[in-house]
């Protein structure tokens, strides 16, 4: 297959430039106490924020093994790190370990940029949740390591539901849901016409396509026939989704409709929103002063199973992150190393603790009856993930669904633009394949 000889040619450039660049350090020596050199990480910011204890606990049980070698963490940007990181890899200043969102490894995998990982040199590898370790997958070999979980809850003020309905609860059907947030609307909307009892905004596609799943539809299906992968946004499950979306956004949205959700929690910080459908640990960025939050509302910012159609929770897609090597480094045994320690058993606890959930499900298991984890946890086994395709990895998903959520705010028919959009689709996944 075309895929295979693009896997196949970026793997074997790659493995041809080791000689002439790579990281930071030298050949492996026999003892670890006579490696010299740096061992360069990419981490997003979310571990220096929120986890920076994790990361210091990791560099330092790997400098009492590797005492010549220091590690330089640098931490990125979601905004901006693949395209640093596309330019770093042409060039001869790359990192040694990087961290990639689970929707970004099947692009770095396919070109080869990835090394190839030893899932027995990782504690609890046999337990790995599956969303994940799918990701790191590719015909038979791994090429990355779980690292953390995540899935969307509701996330509400309790404070103003209190006011409005007499209760702090958030309801656990849509309907009842749906009845509280008007009452929420109604309260608090008089005064500020801005302010949105449901901040849904119109370009959130991870949210669209979580009621597209509840519907049962799906955004592509594998063709055993044709044995290709075939957009399908235009069925009816996925229309009725889609429907059911958009008239929850133009009924409660009454800030900027055109938006997407990466400003979302600071809304609900400014007091604008009263309910929000985010990752579990932006619960945690609403209050938090160095985010932009707010620390006034510590007590009143809760999080909740997210109550979807028919009586059913809404399902979550199945968030997180992975590590991995890069293929032309010269450290990638320090790198594997650098990574076992920091997702190791020790390490994930330290993760739970702080209610991020891990990337195994035996560590998974206690958050499940954990009040302040269970809406998160309880949402991993019926979660929903984008197409495991080879070709998906090349498309412009994010951009192709958003401008057709934003087509159908605009007036566009949802069955005019679910099949644009999956004609876009799948030119994109058959062009890359």
């Amino acid at each position: 297959m075309k895929r295979k000889l693009i896997a196949a040619v970026g793997a074997a450039t790659m493995m041809a430039s080791v000689a002439a660049c790579g990281g930071s350090g030298g050949e492996a020596a026999k003892d670890p106490k006579d490696r010299k050199g740096e061992l360069t990480v990419w981490l997003m910011t979310d571990a220096q924020s929120t986890w920076p204890e994790l990361v210091k606990q990791a560099n330092t049980a790997f400098n009492k093994k590797y005492p010549g070698v220091k590690v330089k963490i640098q931490y990125q940007q979601w905004s901006d790190k693949t395209k640093k990181l596309d330019a770093a890899l042409a060039g001869d200043k790359f990192p040694d370990v990087v961290e990639l969102g689970n929707t970004e490894t099947m692009t770095y995998i396919l070109n080869g940029a990835l090394g190839e990982i030893d899932a027995k040199k990782y504690d609890n590898s046999d337990t790995w949740i599956k969303g994940l370790k799918d990701t790191c997958s590719y015909e038979g070999k791994l090429y990355c390591v779980p690292y953390y979980a995540g899935a969307r809850v509701a996330i509400y003020n309790k404070s103003m539901f209190k006011a409005a309905t007499g209760s702090d609860t958030l309801p656990t059907t849509e309907d009842d849901l749906t009845k509280a947030l008007d009452k929420v609307q109604s309260k608090y909307g008089k005064k500020d016409k801005a302010f949105s009892a449901l901040y849904l905004p119109g370009r959130y596609w991870y949210a669209a396509m979580s009621y597209v799943a509840a519907y049962g539809g799906k955004i592509a299906e594998y063709d055993d026939s044709s044995k290709k992968w075939k957009a399908t946004l235009s069925s009816p499950e996925a229309q009725e989704g889609i429907k059911h979306y958009i008239e929850l956004v133009k009924k409660y949205n009454h800030g900027d409709q055109t938006k997407d959700e990466q400003d979302h929690a600071n809304v609900m910080a400014n007091e604008k929103a009263a309910l929000i459908y985010g990752n579990g640990w932006e619960s945690g960025s609403v209050i938090d002063g160095n985010a932009n939050g707010n620390p006034k509302l510590k007590d009143k910012i809760a999080t909740a199973g997210m109550p979807g159609p028919n009586g059913k929770a809404l399902p979550s897609f199945i968030g997180g992150s992975d590590l991995a090597t890069i293929s032309k480094s010269k450290n990638q045994d320090l790198a594997e190393a650098w990574i076992s320690l920091f997702t190791n058993e020790k390490s994930e606890a330290a993760l739970a603790a702080k209610n991020i959930l891990p990337n195994n499900t035996k560590q998974l298991e206690p958050l499940k009856s954990k009040p302040e984890t269970a809406p998160i946890a309880n949402a991993v086994p019926d979660a929903w993930f984008t197409p495991i395709a080879p070709g998906w990895a090349a498309v412009e998903k994010k951009e192709t669904i958003e401008l057709m959520l934003l087509d159908i705010l605009k007036g566009t028919s949802v069955e005019d633009a679910t099949k644009a959009a999956d004609a876009e689709i799948d030119k994109l996944i058959n062009e890359a394949s």
